[in-house]
């Protein structure tokens, strides 16, 4: 099993951030990863993706230019990354600020509004785990328990008292993330 994933948005949204917690999660899980970032010099308010390769085997190669899943949050990275997502693949998006929706017919399409729902929470810094949680549900990769070990993996110990809100962020994105 090998999954090969595009996150892509602008910096600020938590897209490396999500990136390394999924690649850390898959480690708990005993899995080889790669992630590898890709942003611009201004970093928030940039663009930023992270190529994040999850498999049971050894990865030869961090370069990816076909992916089976894409996670997109702006508009620039579904224009420059829906046509990259292999036959067959999944895209998922969060709808804040798309003016032009996903078209692929040989793809799976998942919307989840990440961005509303964290506003709903009152908890804008959640919102790349809203879109995690999504992702999970779609493709159950990675266990749940191993992404709080991941998120604490990650996080500076100074911001652990978040982990709750983020693991409610996780379950909330599983329950709202729609086909479509």
């Amino acid at each position: 099993m090998t999954e090969e994933i595009i996150i892509a948005g602008f910096g600020g949204q938590g897209v490396l951030s999500m990136g390394k917690i999924m690649a850390y999660s898959a480690m708990m899980q005993d899995m080889e990863v790669s992630w590898m970032p890709s942003y611009g010099p201004e970093m928030r308010g940039g663009t930023a993706n992270v190529i994040v390769i999850i498999s049971s085997d050894r990865i030869s190669s961090p370069i990816v230019r076909n992916f089976d899943t894409a996670i997109i949050l702006n508009q620039q990275s579904l224009d420059k990354f829906e046509n990259a997502v292999k036959p067959g693949g999944v895209l998922i998006y969060d709808g804040n600020g798309i003016t032009r929706h996903p078209e692929r017919k040989d793809i799976t399409i998942y919307r989840v509004d990440a961005a509303e729902e964290a506003g709903k929470m009152n908890s804008p810094k959640t919102f790349n785990m809203i879109v995690l949680g999504g992702f999970l549900k779609v493709k159950p990769l990675i266990k749940l328990e191993n992404v709080i070990k991941g998120l604490k993996k990650s996080l500076p110990e100074r911001y652990h008292n978040l982990i709750p809100m983020n693991e409610k962020a996780l379950e909330r994105g599983r329950e709202i993330i729609k086909k479509v």
